[in-house]
């Protein structure tokens, strides 16, 4: 089975979409189950930085230059590679591909949060993910939660469903545990739904109630939040830089109450580092009786608790590392070939007279 899958995203900068794709193509190779064919779309303008005013007349060039791709580059390129299945990694749709579509569904927080995104843009959104699911051969959720999701939400058939959850988001190379610890640890990005300002409220009222504090880190897009006192900002760590921060973090704090996967949970729990997250389905389903998982309004008590509790942090920190060994890229590859074997079946038997 020949599969084309679109690593477009993979070029715009490094996000949860761009580790997905750059593990699973390398998970699908060495397993050689299937043949991978990559497409990308190389005509687009550089989007706005993250924060800053939107360009309205660049985002409407853009959506103009991804419709087209979509509908005419990308069907041209599966043909060309005499692809049996397109995958897309976000939900989209190619009217004429020739071939089985299958599309990865991340999360619906835009319904589940409509106040947390731009009104037009939630409206594209949703057309957009409704029509993908409800056309595609087969849908691949990154997890359960995400599979429930995409049926109620979104109406996505429950037999065209594929759970395929993620490994761990890098190969960070191994440091040893640096103790005591010497700060907290935030990795990703500052949008809304992540929650960014409620840990940094957070961390202001822990901040005031100790004598010594840790420190704050901000590793990514993030780090342009840092500034306040103890708010240190690091946006451009390597792998190298990200495991010496993982392995002198008290805790990764991951405030988000909403979340597709969690990358970075479970990149965490793999480099031993104790989890310190907000309480969320996804957050249970991928961390289980791993972390620390607090309700609103606790993050703060959740800090100076792992702060000052070193057998907490231990405890942690060796059931993160038990727990993150049941997920691997591999697993998922298998899983997503599971979805590509079920387009194609879908395919062949709507053919048929």
């Amino acid at each position: 089975m020949r599969v084309l899958i679109d690593t477009s995203y993979a070029a715009r900068g490094r996000s949860g979409t761009a580790v997905y794709l750059e593990q699973l193509l390398k998970a699908l190779r060495d397993r050689g189950e299937v043949e991978v064919v990559e497409a990308r779309q190389r005509w687009r303008l550089r989007p706005g930085q993250a924060g800053a005013r939107r360009n309205v007349a660049r985002s409407a060039a853009n959506a103009l230059l991804d419709a087209a791709w979509v509908g005419v580059g990308l069907p041209r390129a599966a043909r060309r590679a005499r692809a049996d299945v397109i995958h897309h990694p976000l939900p989209a749709r190619s009217r004429s591909g020739g071939c089985a579509q299958v599309v990865t569904v991340h999360d619906v927080a835009f319904e589940r949060h409509p106040d947390w995104y731009d009104p037009a843009w939630r409206r594209i959104a949703r057309r957009q993910h409704r029509r993908a699911v409800r056309s595609a051969d087969a849908i691949v959720c990154i997890s359960g939660h995400t599979a429930r999701d995409a049926q109620t939400l979104l109406g996505a058939p429950a037999d065209r469903i594929v759970v395929a959850l993620h490994g761990p988001g890098q190969r960070l190379p191994r440091v040893q545990a640096i103790r005591p610890a010497e700060h907290f640890l935030y990795v990703g990005s500052s949008e809304p739904r992540k929650n960014v300002e409620g840990l940094l409220h957070a961390y202001a009222e822990y901040r005031a109630a100790e004598q010594e504090p840790l420190a704050l880190v901000l590793c990514g897009e993030s780090a342009r939040r840092a500034g306040a006192p103890g708010v240190i900002g690091e946006p451009d760590a390597g792998p190298a830089r990200l495991a010496e921060l993982f392995a002198g973090a008290a805790a990764l704090a991951h405030p988000a109450p909403l979340e597709g996967f969690g990358l970075t949970l479970l990149e965490a729990m793999a480099a031993a580092t104790p989890v310190l997250g907000a309480r969320s389905a996804i957050a249970e389903e991928v961390c289980g009786e791993a972390a620390l998982l607090v309700g609103a309004g606790e993050l703060a008590d959740g800090l100076a608790r792992l702060h000052h509790d070193e057998a907490l942090r231990e405890r942690l920190a060796r059931a993160g590392t038990e727990r993150a060994v049941a997920f691997s890229w591999e697993s998922s590859a298998q899983c997503h070939e599971l979805a590509y074997e079920l387009a194609v079946e879908r395919r062949a038997s709507t053919r048929r007279p």
